[in-house]
């Protein structure tokens, strides 16, 4: 058996379900209990009628099954979720100043609520549900997902029902092949709010068989107590971040029938770590808040990655144009990528990566990857930090290596890389400014750099 795909992914010209299947199929898991789609769909429905008027909301919410009842009911009711990369305040306030007359809505008490905050009650059992499925058009707007902020400013990035509903219905395609059930059952360590979550743990379920676990797990006993909370098979979706700590804890896991991994290059040894440790095929998948999830690889054995059906590659002299019938106009992505046969490709690196200094030429990853090779290094990145008087890129780097000094780690470095791409300054430090997806934004590199 695979996981249903109720949606088809050729184009729909009129409204479309806001979740498909049986209604006693179960959705998610709530406060340790299974909620059938008929019960959510009244929690929906009975929060769409409470909200504020209003032409758009921030959606803070932090447990995901509150997260997916807001999200939808947002929707429901014609307005428009606003993702910000980051729930904290400065960011939540950006994305409010950009829609003006928006308000807040979290299902928790916030330390420094925003302006127009909404307290999301929590969802009644005591709804009834009337049995009707509410439907939206494809050309709804339904979200704005905003950039991390990794390679500069946040950007807006609005997605349609349509254009959701069709991307989602091929990464239940790619799921398919992995699973040994009707049923699959996920837990997410990444936030809702992030494309990729949103895409893995709020699309999937409503548009596929699946069901989400409520939960965000942060360290390694909380997502061993998730998983077990859900029955098999399971799908669970994470960072190189967490994975990493999931592979070197003593954490007894339960059976898992496949990882997703995103938000950050995976490794073929960490990928090969993690399918011994949990006898699972783990599968990175590339993507981005502009294009949403269009290839995949499993990184522990392949080194190319196949792109979805219908998505078309073009590499351009400062990235790749990435076009798609569900996109309304093309993206063009930093990254460079050398086209293969069947719909594969291999990724090779980003423009905005790209070093020359002195006629010699390197990459910001490779030099990452490198500064990651020497023993002792535990985690660790090279960044930009200006530009010197003569216009030339200045690096530097920040590491995380509690048993070696900055001496030691650059000698080492000074083994792997040209003298011109050593990181000045390099600087040690307890742990990297990583957000909530394991990503690094440069402000707040730079602001660490600094410290």
């Amino acid at each position: 058996m695979s996981i249903a795909i109720p949606e088809s992914t050729g184009a729909s010209t009129g409204p479309t379900p806001l979740v498909c299947g049986a209604p006693d199929r179960i959705i998610a898991t709530y406060a340790g209990a299974a909620i059938r789609q008929d019960r959510f769909v009244a929690h929906v429905t009975a929060l769409a009628r409470r909200l504020p008027s209003a032409t758009a909301g921030v959606n803070l919410c932090e447990d995901r099954y509150a997260f997916l009842v807001s999200f939808c009911a947002l929707a429901v009711a014609g307005q428009i979720n606003l993702l910000p990369p980051s729930r904290a305040p400065q960011s939540v306030l950006e994305v409010m100043n950009a829609h003006p007359g928006c308000y807040a809505i979290s299902d928790q008490d916030l330390a420094e609520p925003p302006p127009r905050f909404w307290r999301m009650p929590p969802p009644q059992d005591s709804v009834a549900s009337d049995g009707i499925i509410p439907e939206l058009p494809p050309d709804q707007v339904i979200a704005i997902g905003y950039t991390s902020g990794s390679t500069g400013v946040p950007k807006a990035n609005p997605k349609t029902w349509g254009s959701f509903t069709r991307s989602t219905a091929l990464n239940a395609q790619l799921l398919t092949q992995f699973s040994v059930s009707s049923h699959l059952g996920i837990v997410a360590t990444v936030p809702p709010q992030h494309m990729y979550g949103l895409e893995t743990s709020v699309l999937l379920p409503l548009r596929s068989n699946c069901a989400i676990h409520g939960a965000r797990p942060f360290l390694p006993a909380d997502v061993a107590d998730s998983l077990h909370e859900i029955s098999e098979p399971r799908l669970l979706v994470t960072t190189p971040v967490h994975l990493r700590a999931l592979v070197h804890s003593a954490i007894s896991m339960p059976p898992l029938n496949v990882i997703i991994c995103a938000t950050a290059p995976l490794s073929a040894d960490l990928a090969r770590a993690a399918e011994v440790r949990f006898g699972a095929p783990v599968l990175e998948i590339f993507g981005s808040t502009e294009t949403c999830i269009i290839a995949s690889r499993r990184t522990a054995n392949e080194e190319t990655w196949q792109a979805y059906s219908e998505v078309v590659l073009r590499p351009q002299p400062d990235g790749t144009q990435v076009d798609a019938p569900w996109f309304d106009t093309p993206v063009i992505l930093q990254d460079l990528v050398e086209l293969l046969p069947c719909s594969q490709f291999r990724l090779r690196g980003r423009h905005a990566d790209l070093l020359e200094i002195a006629g010699k030429r390197a990459s910001l990853g490779d030099l990452t990857r490198r500064l990651l090779a020497i023993e002792g290094v535990v985690d660790g990145v090279v960044f930009p930090s200006g530009t010197d008087a003569s216009g030339v890129r200045r690096l530097a780097a920040l590491a995380v290596a509690p048993t070696l000094s900055t001496a030691q780690i650059l000698d080492a470095l000074r083994q792997s890389i040209d003298p011109v791409f050593l990181p000045r300054p390099l600087r040690r430090i307890d742990a990297l400014p990583r957000n909530e997806t394991g990503k690094l934004p440069h402000a707040d590199l730079l602001a660490a750099l600094r410290r």
